[in-house]
């Protein structure tokens, strides 16, 4: 016997809750055996079994948290395994660890430092031009679109199990990631522009707005490291003061 739809539906509503025990020890552990259990509770009938896949989740565990529900899908599929014998313990933990911190890196750079620096700029310029509608519709429609595409990879991560890693691998979120990068640095310049129009700062106003532009490029293409862009920034900024 395996999880039902309540276990199933238990397990993804669970994975909304999982910061909420966030410790220095685990980090997001607690939450996760909290999300998991469910659907271990139905995978294993025996006690011991139980003890022994509950204590699988309490070791250290940090990811983006849009990854948590696949991961709890994904977490499911392979404990199913384990119960039929098809996969060991001590294999689950080692998968366990490199899937959990390759995610994290990319939920941290594609979703933290990408999409929503994206929606957040974008959200920005809208308020700034006074289309308050056009700021709601932007602010409902990604959300809703989240909570659709955490369902999803939840049900993909339990039904589809490795599959869906490899679909992701082939995406290649971390050069997406780029591309995401240098569409906010142009919309950095829209918002400047917005902030301060030509008519009034004339063609000081447009430099200012290039500069990300430029700096993001320089960073993208020829792997400038950012720090060294900052440290000129304000080498500039000194020169400027001292000599005009």
């Amino acid at each position: 016997m395996g999880p039902g739809f309540r276990d199933l539906f238990a397990c993804f509503i669970r994975t909304y809750l999982m910061g909420v025990a966030f410790n220095t020890r685990g980090l997001q552990n607690v939450g996760l055996a909290y999300a998991m259990d469910p659907g271990l509770r139905s995978l294993y009938t025996d006690p011991q079994a139980l003890r022994e896949a509950r204590r699988r989740y309490l070791a250290l565990y940090n990811t983006h948290s849009w990854w948590n529900p696949m991961l709890v899908g994904y977490f499911l599929f392979l404990e199913s395994h384990i119960r039929n014998g098809g996969l060991t313990a001590q294999s689950m933990e080692r998968i366990k660890d490199t899937t959990t911190y390759t995610l994290s890196a990319i939920g941290d750079s594609f979703f933290g430092g990408s999409l929503m620096i994206f929606w957040s700029l974008s959200e920005t310029a809208f308020l700034l031009q006074d289309m308050l509608w056009t700021a709601v519709a932007w602010l409902a429609i990604p959300l809703i679109l989240l909570q659709a595409f955490k369902l999803t990879t939840f049900w993909l991560g339990w039904r589809r199990g490795l599959f869906v890693l490899q679909r992701l691998r082939k995406l290649n979120l971390m050069a997406w990631a780029e591309r995401v990068k240098l569409a906010n640095a142009l919309l950095v310049a829209v918002v400047w522009a917005i902030l301060f129009p030509v008519g009034a700062y004339g063609a000081w106003s447009l430099a200012a707005a290039a500069l990300p532009g430029v700096a993001a490029y320089l960073v993208a293409a020829f792997r400038v490291p950012r720090e060294a862009l900052i440290v000129a920034l304000a080498i500039g900024i000194c020169v400027w003061g001292i000599f005009f």
